[in-house]
């Protein structure tokens, strides 16, 4: 059994649109809200903010926990562990060079990612912007307790709505 992957993002809601991603994910461009890996010594949010700023060029400030998502790939069966805060945009730096992989950046409503559906990285992704659009969020206690937080992962884990 594959080790569970850890990530982090953001969605972020301007004039009702997203910020979201296109990037190469195994030779194929796909879409996903801005995010990444969290690195030894950040928090969770820490890290959500700094992988908004290399994929976007976008400065942001968390505001909420939107969810903990579990999504299990069908064919390889790797389970990916995904935290989604909610976050407000402070300032776009246009012009910054952007992570590699990163072959673009978008603002699109909700219909637009739903059109584009079949291009997800993943369901988290829109299942994100339904729970968002719903207002749903998760008490930040949810991540509470000692870090870092990948030694917790099975507690994390224990929280996780299942996509």
């Amino acid at each position: 059994m594959h080790p569970t992957d850890l990530t982090v993002s953001a969605v972020v809601e301007r004039d009702g649109k997203f910020l979201i991603v296109e990037e190469r994910s195994a030779g194929v461009l796909k879409f996903s809200q801005p995010g990444g890996h969290i690195e030894a010594s950040e928090s969770p949010a820490e890290a959500c903010t700094r992988e908004v700023l290399e994929e976007t060029g976008c400065d942001i400030a968390i505001n909420s926990l939107l969810g903990v998502y579990l999504w299990i790939h069908p064919q390889s069966r790797q389970q990916f562990l995904r935290i989604v805060y909610v976050a407000d945009l402070l300032q776009e730096h246009v012009g910054r060079k952007l992570d590699d992989g990163i072959h673009a950046v978008h603002w699109y409503s909700a219909a637009d990612i739903e059109h584009h559906r079949r291009r997800l990285r993943t369901p988290v992704v829109f299942r994100c912007i339904e729970d968002y659009i719903a207002g749903k969020r998760q008490p930040e206690s949810v991540l509470a307790g000692e870090m870092p937080i990948q030694h917790r992962v099975a507690d994390v884990l224990a929280s996780a709505s299942l996509v």
